[in-house]
């Protein structure tokens, strides 16, 4: 059989998204890593390459590890098309395919049907007829309406013999805006296979909303909690949620131990899996003494964001004797959905004493419980 490869262009500049579609995440995961995986584990493609940016090259070699070569592309499809190609034919692939990397959804049946012709000696894409009523216009007043009975909308993959591919790139086609339209103008005669409406391309911010629905969310929990005891220093700041308590005296620790954010520092780690504070921000690193742990949050918030997840809802509950919390309630609220960025009520907070029992009912220290949920 054909030692057939594939390509995922992984290199486009976002443009019209507005920032580079490719590195955002779908459930954890770059939007070019799930069609990445679609033809890796596809039994009809014996190699993989992607083909990316300078720019996100280090990240995309991360990922793939040894399960296929990254390639650095051109400031043009054909460029990427090139370095593709190039390396296809250097590793013994007789047929090859090309993917956009910005369509996450192709399926192992949109695959087969591209194989088969390809298997044939023809070059081939995947395409869906148009639905939508099309009309050619020549200024505000001139349109022509285009019969949609015989137009198609092409997408990827699409490919041919590896031999059809260099022969028309050595005429030079440049600005072509796909890989079957480089091989028409190269003069092979193209066919097309039934693609998929679920195959699209992730253009616009209205394409990513669409993404993420049709792969559903997923929903976790953290739980955080911490302890101080107070400071035997009489100056020492009291800082709670963000908020500072004047005329309170201040909790033991490294940091400005303001114990509710550290709770919730290690409730929203703990949500995404990403350890705890102690790992984070070290007791014993001289940069973290008397730091804010504001900072401390604004980190784990960053964190939550890098790994593809949004934060829904934080909930604390402090025990303590004094100061009372309560009256400052609404003041930690605002502070904290400032720093975590989001809405007021997307943070409650609620006090109690702990009746006289214990250390904090001594008035020895203060300990604060939080929950965080995420989701992506």
């Amino acid at each position: 059989m054909m030692k057939l490869g594939a390509v995922i262009l992984a290199a486009g500049s976002g443009q019209r998204f507005g920032s580079d579609k490719l590195a955002i995440l779908l459930k954890g995961k770059p939007v070019w890593w799930h069609s990445f995986v679609a033809f890796r584990d596809h039994p009809l493609i014996s190699e993989v390459l992607v083909v990316c940016s300078d720019s996100n090259y280090h990240s995309v070699k991360q990922l793939v590890g040894n399960e296929a070569e990254v390639l650095l592309g051109g400031d043009t499809r054909t460029a990427s098309t090139v370095a593709g190609l190039w390396k296809a034919s250097q590793i013994g692939c007789e047929g090859l395919m090309f993917h956009d990397g910005a369509r996450p959804f192709v399926s192992a049946e949109i695959i087969d049907r591209v194989a088969e012709k390809i298997f044939e000696g023809k070059a081939v894409a995947a395409a869906v007829p148009v639905v939508d009523t099309i009309k050619s216009i020549d200024g505000p007043e001139v349109d022509e309406h285009l019969d949609r009975s015989h137009l198609i909308a092409t997408q990827t993959p699409q490919g041919a013999p590896t031999e059809m591919f260099a022969l028309a790139i050595t005429q030079g086609l440049d600005g072509v805006t796909d890989d079957i339209q480089l091989l028409s103008k190269a003069g092979y005669r193209t066919y097309h296979v039934m693609g998929d409406p679920a195959n699209f391309k992730i253009t616009t911010p209205e394409d990513l909303a669409r993404a993420r629905a049709l792969l559903g969310s997923e929903s976790r929990t953290g739980l955080g909690y911490d302890i101080h005891r107070f400071s035997d220093d009489p100056s020492r700041p009291c800082w709670l949620g963000g908020v500072l308590f004047p005329g309170e005296v201040g909790l033991e620790g490294h940091s400005d131990a303001d114990v509710v954010i550290h709770a919730v520092v290690d409730a929203l780690l703990g949500a995404i899996s990403a350890g705890d504070i102690g790992q984070l921000f070290p007791n014993d690193d001289p940069a973290n003494k008397d730091r804010a742990s504001a900072d401390f949050l604004v980190e784990a918030v960053q964190r939550v964001h890098g790994a593809g997840w949004m934060v829904n809802h934080i909930d604390i509950a402090i025990q303590a004797e004094k100061p009372k919390i309560m009256p400052r309630a609404t003041d930690i609220r605002e502070r904290l959905a400032q720093l975590v960025g989001v809405e007021l009520d997307r943070v409650s907070i609620k006090a109690t004493t702990n009746e006289g029992l214990g250390a904090i009912g001594r008035a020895e220290g203060i300990c604060a419980f939080a929950t965080a949920s995420v989701s992506r």
